[in-house]
């Protein structure tokens, strides 16, 4: 099941540059997202998408730090749309 949610994201490709993003829908295993930068298919990706407290209903927003692989990048409009697996991750409050 994915779940239509926009949010802010930071993602960090096998070079290290921090680029911004934002999702367009998430799963359990995966994340879809759209940023102006082309990602190679099979790369390695280190993310974090910033929860707002507001929505969880909790003291703070929280973080949930991803380690991925790109397994699509394709062009829509004047950005690119990526999706991802993600292999590992971790929540931490911001």
């Amino acid at each position: 099941m994915r779940f239509p949610i926009k949010l802010p994201m930071e993602v960090r490709d096998q070079e290290a540059a921090k680029l911004q993003a934002q999702t367009k829908d998430i799963s359990a295993g995966g994340v879809l997202f759209y940023m102006d930068t082309a990602m190679a298919v099979g790369s390695r990706i280190e993310f974090n998408i910033s929860l707002p407290a507001s929505v969880l209903a909790t003291p703070s927003d929280v973080n949930v730090l991803c380690i991925g692989r790109v397994v699509r990048c394709s062009v829509e409009g004047s950005r690119r749309a990526v999706a991802a697996v993600i292999d590992e991750y971790r929540f931490e409050r911001a």
